[in-house]
């Protein structure tokens, strides 16, 4: 793109992916999360150009650049550019501060491996405005605006957990976050000597057109039953086993495997949190595969492949725990590995997921990292 060629920054940003330990799709039904940030992450370079409403943008990853002007925001039909747009049109609603700018974008943040690199374009993109043009946004608004983006403009009904690790994130620490008060405490993550490994199932999801958003009206739909009998209920937040054991003969099959996977999940992460706290691994390590036959058999979003690496490291005694991790429907798993073992459970992980599925796995080890940030900003 042409604005390449004269193009010296301003001011640099990294927005992190994230994991999390445990608490998956509880967000959007307002219960208990466990996430941090981690080391991989999107680079942000930015330059005002001294236009009032032209923007450029070019991505190293891919190759490929796209402008926007302020003026006449609209989605996109790539959906990569709607995560951009998004939130250009969620900041335009909240200040007339922005104006035209460049930035160039470079990730080392696998794609479709559930490490929700939507959220860190989002709230890195978001993050950096903010600081170039002196917006006045705190980190609450960059979190809030960021999900609402992905809502509007890309059509993911997400809970906030994802924005919210990507920015609030400390190192060495996990967030127990209340997803309905926004509360959270941070709980600090010395796992030594276990290790949080990811292996990356290569096998790519899309929650835009997945069945996430039908895991969210399935809960909803488990709301408004309850609703019938207890009205002050809101969410599954507020839901407790007898009330939905109450209810059960009004749902439909699946709607009462929802709603089951949801409580159980909001139970173990308060669970985790006290596990982790009393260095308790063997605890979190069991807490990590309940977690996962949740996701396989009652909220049915994980897939063969994650069934299978999670399988297969119930044969190691180093491995304490794991279960797929993100959205679902492939994308990453998460295991609880002693350091010593590391390296003969990949490989033999590695060796044995190619004889199953054909597909080179990759791995690697993941840290408690902090959240979004400034890394660079010119004279």
């Amino acid at each position: 793109m042409q604005f390449l060629k004269n193009f010296r920054p301003e001011l640099i940003i990294e927005s992190p992916g994230r994991i999390n330990l445990i608490g998956e799709h509880t967000d959007y039904n307002l219960g208990y999360v466990l996430p941090t940030a981690i080391e991989k992450h999107i680079t942000f370079s930015f330059q005002k150009n001294g236009s009032i409403s032209d923007c450029n943008f070019f991505s190293k990853g891919w190759d490929v650049g796209f402008k926007a002007d302020l003026k006449e925001l609209s989605r996109s039909s790539v959906t990569w550019e709607n995560y951009v747009l998004g939130v250009l049109f969620e900041i335009t609603k909240r200040t007339n501060k922005l104006r035209g700018f460049n930035c160039v974008l470079e990730s080392n943040l696998p794609q479709g491996s559930g490490l929700s690199s939507s959220a860190a374009l989002e709230c890195g993109l978001a993050f950096g405005l903010n600081e170039l043009f002196a917006l006045g946004l705190s980190k609450m608004d960059i979190v809030k605006l960021s999900q609402t983006a992905e809502h509007t403009y890309v059509g993911t009904q997400c809970g906030i957990m994802d924005q919210f690790a990507s920015v609030m994130s400390e190192t060495g620490h996990g967030i127990l976050l209340d997803c309905r008060s926004l509360s959270y405490d941070l709980i600090p993550l010395v796992l030594a000597p276990y290790k949080i490994i990811l292996l990356n199932t290569g096998v790519s999801h899309d929650l835009a057109t997945s069945e996430y958003n039908v895991r969210k009206f399935e809960c909803e739909e488990g709301v408004s039953i309850i609703k019938q009998t207890y009205p002050q209920i809101h969410s599954l937040r507020e839901v407790t086993p007898e009330m939905l054991i109450a209810n059960k003969h009004k749902m439909r099959e699946v709607v009462y495997r929802r709603c089951s996977f949801i409580l159980q999940e909001n139970k173990r992460v308060l669970q985790m949190a006290d596990a982790l706290k009393k260095y308790d691994f063997k605890a979190a390590g069991n807490l990590l595969y309940e977690a996962h036959t949740g996701i396989s058999e009652l909220y049915e979003v994980s897939c063969k492949e994650s069934d299978f690496l999670v399988d297969f490291s119930k044969g190691y005694t180093a491995v304490l725990g794991a279960r797929q991790t993100g959205g679902g429907f492939g994308g990453c798993t998460l295991h609880l590995v002693h350091q010593e073992a590391v390296s003969q459970f990949i490989t033999e992980a590695t060796h044995e997921y190619r004889k199953q599925f054909g597909i080179q796995l990759t791995a690697f080890e993941v840290s408690p990292s902090k959240g979004t940030s400034i890394s660079f900003v010119g004279q």
